[in-house]
């Protein structure tokens, strides 16, 4: 009967099956870390050699154009002109270069704004003398364009202002007029419209009372909106919102404002 020291001693590995296992452990092992290598190396490599991202994508992104303000707080106003029951509106739109555009308009429920004046103050977005017609066309709703034609000047508070009016408004129930004046020494420009009264001559008169009645209520740091307007104040006159028939009726020429309002 057989021991257990001779039972152990015929179920030990043999020496040369334990060489082959410490081999293959030794493969395995060496090839694994050759694996880790090799990966390594791959990642590099891909790093290395991955085409580069466009150059915008690396820069800022482009600050945006004009954005309308949330809650404008309103630093001019129009007093004491009849707008015939239409819903007065306020809106500010700013532009990251400095612009900023103050809009007053007036309209019903559901018609295109009857009167509007925007005072934009320049930036360095535009050029200092930018052509008002083109957008005074967009903002009528004409939205054809249609080339400006002069339409005489008129007399304001602000001096002599240039009116325009566009050939192709078949569309309105009113003849319209716009209106653009820049002053160069506070970089702005007041520009609007009207299409509130029945005749030409009435729609000049509308517009001189609108201009003569835009008052400020504050322009903060603008020292030099603030003496623009404090010397138009100064030569601020009369203005009559429905002359009669036969002072200037239909003309282009330039009336002077007569009467009280």
């Amino acid at each position: 009967m057989a021991t257990l020291p001779d039972l152990l001693k015929h179920t030990e590995i043999h020496p040369a099956l334990r060489r082959v296992t410490d081999e293959v452990r030794a493969v395995v092992t060496r090839l694994m870390a050759y694996a880790g290598g090799l990966a390594a190396l791959a990642f590099i490599a891909a790093d290395l050699f991955a085409p580069a991202l466009p150059l915008a994508a690396n820069e800022p992104q482009a600050r945006p154009g004009w954005f309308e303000v949330a809650k404008p707080h309103p630093a001019f106003t129009v007093v004491q002109v009849d707008f015939s029951g239409k819903t007065g509106a306020y809106s500010i739109r700013r532009h990251p270069e400095g612009g900023r555009k103050d809009v007053l308009s007036w309209a019903s429920t559901v018609e295109q704004p009857t009167a509007e004046i925007e005072i934009f103050r320049l930036g360095g977005e535009t050029p200092e003398n930018a052509p008002p017609a083109p957008d005074l066309a967009i903002r009528m709703g004409l939205l054809g364009g249609g080339e400006a034609e002069a339409a005489g000047m008129i007399d304001s508070k602000f001096g002599p202002v240039g009116l325009i009016r566009f050939p192709a408004q078949e569309s309105k129930t009113k003849p319209c007029l716009g209106f653009a004046k820049s002053f160069d020494s506070a970089r702005v420009q007041i520009t609007g419209f009207a299409c509130q009264a029945d005749t030409i001559a009435a729609q000049r008169a509308f517009i001189g009372c609108m201009l003569n009645r835009l008052t400020l209520l504050g322009a903060g740091n603008d020292t030099k909106m603030a003496e623009l307007f404090a010397r138009a104040e100064l030569k601020r006159g009369t203005c009559n919102a429905a002359p009669a028939l036969g002072d200037w009726a239909g003309s282009l020429q330039e009336p002077q404002l007569r009467g009280r309002f």
